[in-house]
């Protein structure tokens, strides 16, 4: 692929794409531009433009194995917070504070065992040069106010020192040890993203490269050790899996024929940076403290660590978080870097009590307050030619706007700035029609489908709204909410229920025309609920059993909408559709889909038509939804393929929420649900809402992720916006930063509140801007950029092959951080891997980014997991998908049960796992508990109330409640974490050497992968050996 493909968004003069890479109004795109950034590759590099650069590191192939000399590294023996690996092995680790619980496990560890290495394939000089070039591994301090120039030279071996800022800055580098060896790629690497080496037939599918499918048939090969970390095991489940394993699918599909080679020497994982160490060391030296926004362009503590924060002038972290907190001053130095200039706008976060966001009314001639950093923005906004640069230009001495006009609530914004960084105002102003805007409402529409009613899915639903609608969201003066609610049910027709007060029964109203649905009462539809309790509770009940002799199991799903769409219309109001479906609408109607899983297309080019809808009517759908202020929050229940890509997208578009559980059973998945369903319906939520992003001049917004809809290039509009929902902003420069005023954003959201009253709500942020890339990268927060690059990724996938996809991402990472080596650095041997402190585990992130089951084409992961996956993380904000990514792993055999601290995390290997502990995992959509063999029996007694290992079931998803300290404290360390996050997690207990291991293990995400995908030292002697080529 060519290094052109960066391509920037065009500007506001231009047509720009619309949502999801369609064309604006939906539509295919009228083109395929490429996923990146900045247009121009470095210019500074004299990389060949001919063709992406291909690392020749063999990646997915085992790395060197082997010890460290006595020496070679000085590292503190003491600090075991991420896990022993191996028996009579002491650990090295980075320096840093104690964590709060550094008590080593007693148990015996896996003792894990060599990978297996597939020969050399080259000869011993080119292996031997590629060891010297990786020769050392170093990375960068910079403590405040440290300069390039006072950093140590290099060549000198230093301690790893956390994100802590030492007093004398120094230069840290780490050392393979020598001899060290990686069999360099075949020569006839053309394609690949980084190249594993050839691999005997039986692992080759189609000629692309990925690992071996569970086979029962299949027989470890010889001479190889069995997995890392396990004994050899015969499970019912197929072999082991195979300790080298494969790239990315689409990469290289083979090489030449093994050779026999030595012995190869292993990069010690324990030497190259550890995501848990700097979370730990953030939380140790930032950790329960005051962080005040006063100081324009402060990097924030990272999202892992609580605190407590005032507001000062900028806008929360919680409400906003940036890749990097100082702009480059020119677009050449923004090329130059390669780092995207991005803000995760998160307008309705929840935030502690202490914290609450001030809220104040809005007179009507709308004066407000001015920071001194926004009155700078009001003043360059003011001066005429600094206006037309930013928004327009003269056509015959009259200024003719680039941008579309302001709505009207949002004339005269920059003059209403506020003195805090963040406030809620309401707005007098404000009206529909000449008259306030009404309350809200809630549509529940149920599928009572004969699968439905047979599971008991409906009569679990009837039997929760009975319960749930006493908490409907309501303003916190107020006793009652003031929001409505209706109720609809569905199969091939429609049935609208009136439930008017006065009614000593529920009425039915059946609309059997699907092809042009109608509200047939508008009176008693939508109802207040606490007026309505007696008929609505009458209804509840009957529904069950009205439909218990249905034998129907075709549903429609489109009309549903239109119908839900229409009744809000109708009342002139905002509102949420809850819809709980369960198929593929296959019945004759508006948005009929049929069956389009086709694996032919995985790896192809066509692939992007799997993630894009079916049919066109979805997206007109949206757009109608968008327009009348109609979110739709869709609870799906497949037992097969559905369509997600098309069911979802409404949903996407209206800022909507997508749950799904497979193969749903009541006994088994009705809490997950059951929570999901109760945590939407007291969401606080912004209804009907639009947001805009100014900016100071010189740069500007030019590109949007999220659960959004654009129909210009810079209104976003939302039917609803709760506070698990963020956006993403690209910022682009158009003109040259100005160093003393700095770059400013602000996000203005105008919304509907759940009372009915019309609001606006303003974040403001000041960041610095510097001509010194230095300063560049040391403002930079490794995790808002992985968001970023997530959802760039996820969006390009609707117009763009996943192997350009794979092959940007670890381009860009290289160049990112060759460009640091480059023109940051204190000078040394090229054959150094030199990273910045606050970058230093973004190839751990980028590589979890390219494993996960969105990037990774294979027929075994289904296509509505992938489509399911990419919605999810197009919403996510900057904590959400450090979590996704990067899961956090808990060793409970450690815990302290006197204690109210939790377990220090471990890194996400199975070399952290020992045969005697017992691990829980999560990642925000999944909670895994492992259980070692060995696991003590006081703990297996404490935690399930059974004698031993052997008596544990893993059908159960919630643990049982023992009334004793081991049991409570781990139901706690869960419940926090589901608290944290916007999903509810399913539990699956997993125990060593049994099939749930398998699943596990695919969340250990510095390991190789299970269906394709380099471990964290593969891929990061991949970005190295990238890095070496741009720089030579």
């Amino acid at each position: 692929m060519s290094q052109q493909g960066y391509v920037a968004t065009p500007p506001y003069s231009q047509s720009q794409p619309g949502i999801g890479g369609f064309s604006t109004g939906f539509g295919p795109p009228t083109s395929s531009p490429l996923y990146g950034h900045y247009g121009d590759p470095n210019p500074s590099y004299s990389a060949s433009q001919s063709g992406m650069l291909k690392s020749t590191v063999p990646f997915g192939s085992s790395a060197p194995v082997g010890s460290p000399p006595p020496g070679t590294h000085q590292y503190s023996q003491t600090n075991l917070q991420n896990g022993p690996r191996s028996t009579g092995h002491q650990p090295h680790r980075f320096q840093g504070p104690s964590p709060r619980n550094n008590a080593a496990p007693s148990y015996p560890p896996y003792c894990p065992q060599s990978q297996p290495s597939y020969p050399n394939t080259a000869s011993s000089s080119s292996t031997t040069q590629l060891a010297n070039q990786l020769s050392t591994l170093q990375i960068n301090n910079y403590g405040p106010g440290a300069s390039q120039s006072s950093l140590m030279p290099s060549g000198i071996p230093t301690s790893f020192q956390g994100p802590c800022p030492p007093p004398p800055p120094t230069q840290q580098q780490m050392a393979l040890p020598p001899g060290s060896q990686i069999p360099p790629a075949p020569a006839n690497n053309l394609n690949g993203v980084c190249t594993p080496p050839s691999l005997p037939p039986m692992a080759m599918q189609d000629g692309i490269p990925g690992s071996v499918p569970p086979n029962a048939n299949l027989q470890q090969l010889p001479g190889q050790p069995p997995v890392p970390g396990y004994h050899p095991q015969h499970a019912n489940y197929g072999p082991q899996m195979a300790g080298s394993q494969l790239s990315y699918p689409g990469a290289f599909p083979g090489g030449p024929g093994q050779l026999a080679g030595p012995q190869q020497r292993k990069l010690d994982p324990d030497s190259i940076p550890s995501p848990i160490q700097v979370i730990e060391n953030d939380k140790a030296s930032r950790g329960g403290q005051i962080y005040a926004t006063n100081i324009r362009g402060q990097v924030p503590p990272l999202v892992t660590t609580d605190c407590v924060i005032q507001d000062q002038g900028n806008a929360s972290p919680r409400y906003i978080r940036c890749t990097a907190y100082c702009f480059p001053s020119s677009s050449d130095m923004a090329k130059q870097a390669q780092i995207p200039l991005a803000a995760i706008i998160k307008p309705f976060a929840a935030v502690p009590p202490n914290e609450v966001m001030r809220s104040e009314q809005l007179c009507p001639k709308g004066t407000g307050y001015l920071t001194g950093n926004f009155k700078a923005l009001l003043r360059e906004r003011s001066r005429g030619s600094a206006l037309k640069r930013e928004c327009g230009r003269t056509k015959g001495g009259q200024y003719v706007p680039r941008q579309p006009p302001l709505p009207a609530a949002l004339i005269g914004l920059e003059r209403r700035t506020v003195a805090s960084g963040s406030c809620d105002r309401l707005n007098l102003r404000m009206r529909q029609n000449n008259k306030p805007p009404n309350s809200p409402a809630y549509i529940f529409m149920i599928d009572v489908s004969y699968s439905n009613i047979k599971s008991g899915l409906v009569k679990l639903i009837c039997n929760e709204l009975k319960t749930v609608l006493d908490k409907l969201p309501r303003e916190e003066q107020e006793e009652t909410s003031a929001i409505r609610v209706g109720f609809v049910t569905y199969n091939k027709v429609l049935h609208f229920f009136n439930v008017k007060s006065n009614l000593a029964q529920p009425q039915m109203m059946v609309v059997s025309d699907v092809g042009e649905v109608f509200v047939p009462l508008l009176d008693g539809f939508l109802v207040n609920f606490q007026e309505s309790r007696s008929v609505v509770n009458n209804l509840l009940d009957q529904i069950p059993e009205m439909f218990a002799d249905t034998n129907e199991s075709e549903t429609v799903f489109a009309p549903v909408i239109q119908a839900g769409m229409e009744a809000l219309k109708a009342a002139e109001c905002a509102g949420k559709l809850f819809i709980f479906h369960s198929s593929l609408p296959t019945a004759e109607a508006p948005g009929k889909l049929k069956n389009r899983d086709d694996k032919k297309l995985i790896n192809t080019d066509k692939e992007k038509i799997l993630f894009q809808p079916q049919v066109n009517f979805y997206e007109s759908l949206a757009r109608d939804c968008v327009a009348n202020g109609c979110c739709v929050n869709l609870f799906l229940f497949p037992n097969q393929y559905v369509d997600v890509a098309s069911m979802g997208l409404v949903t996407m578009y209206t800022g909507g929420t997508l749950y799904k559980y497979n193969n749903f059973q009541v006994h088994s998945d009705g809490p997950q649900f059951l929570s999901d369903l109760r945590k939407d319906i007291e969401k606080r939520t912004g209804f009907d809402a639009i947001m805009r992003v100014r900016t100071s001049t010189g740069f500007r917004a030019t590109d949007f992720f999220g659960a959004i809809y654009m129909n210009n290039t810079t209104d976003v509009e939302m039917a609803a916006v709760d506070c698990d929902k963020a956006i993403t902003v690209e910022f682009k420069h158009d003109d040259k930063l100005n160093e003393d005023s700095g770059a400013l954003i602000q996000c203005a959201v105008l919304y509907t509140s759940i009372s009915g009253q019309r609001r606006l709500r303003v974040h403001n942020i000041g960041l610095n801007c510097s001509s010194q890339l230095t300063d560049l990268y040391k403002s930079c927060e490794t995790d808002a950029l992985i968001n970023f690059f997530a959802k760039s990724a996820f969006k390009a996938i609707l117009s763009q092959p996943l192997k350009t996809i794979r092959e940007i991402l670890v381009s860009q990472t290289a160049r990112m951080l060759a460009c640091y080596r480059k023109n940051c650095a204190s000078p040394s041997a090229v054959s150094q891997l030199i990273l910045p402190d606050a970058m230093k585990v973004l190839p751990v992130y980028i590589n979890c980014l390219l494993k996960s089951c969105v990037l990774v084409g294979r027929p075994e992961i289904p296509t509505d997991e992938r489509a399911y996956h990419r919605q999810l993380v197009m919403s996510m904000d900057v904590a959400d998908t450090q979590l996704f990514f990067y899961p956090q792993l808990l060793p409970i055999h450690t815990m302290d049960i006197k204690s109210d601290a939790f377990p220090t995390a471990v890194r996400c290997s199975e070399e952290r796992l020992s045969e005697g502990g017992v691990f829980f995992l999560a990642n925000g959509l999944n909670m895994f508990l492992w259980l070692g063999v060995s696991a003590p029996p006081e703990l297996i007694q404490g935690i399930f109330n059974v004698p031993s290992f052997a008596h544990i079931g893993t059908e159960a998803t919630l643990l049982p409640e023992v009334d004793n300290p081991y049991s409570k404290k781990l139901r706690s360390i869960m419940d926090y974490i589901q608290s944290t996050r916007p999903y509810s997690m399913k539990l699956l207990i997993a125990k060593q050497r049994e099939q749930a291991e398998m699943l596990f293990r695919q969340y250990l995400v510095e390991d190789k992968s299970l269906y394709g995908g380099a471990s964290y030292v593969d891929f990061l002697c991949c970005v190295h050996k990238e890095i070496c080529q741009l720089l030579n």
